[in-house]
């Protein structure tokens, strides 16, 4: 039987750590942020307009790219979807570099 000759691999194993936050995220600073940023937009999303969903607080010019990390000018209201794109624009344009 050929399957008893294969090696079994627990691959729960080779998977990266979960992500920890950044611990300013949880500061009372952050929250303020965040509260000054969705305030700000109306509590809608600000690139599709969508309301009645969670919008995070983003970063428009991203902390590792050297963003300001508590001016509410560089933050934007984005529902899930846009949050998503976003990031992952961003994130393909700084390893593009």
């Amino acid at each position: 039987m050929l399957s008893s000759r294969i090696a079994r691999h627990d691959t729960r194993t080779a998977l990266p750590p979960p992500k920890q936050p950044d611990p300013h995220y949880g500061s009372a600073a952050h929250r303020e942020w965040r509260a000054a940023v969705l305030a700000r937009a109306g509590h809608a999303c600000q690139r599709c307009g969508r309301r009645g969903v969670r919008l995070y607080a983003d970063h428009i010019v991203e902390l590792q790219d050297g963003g300001a990390a508590l001016d509410v000018t560089n933050g934007q209201a984005l529902c899930g979807a846009c949050h998503t794109t976003k990031t992952a624009a961003a994130r393909a344009a700084r390893m593009a570099r």
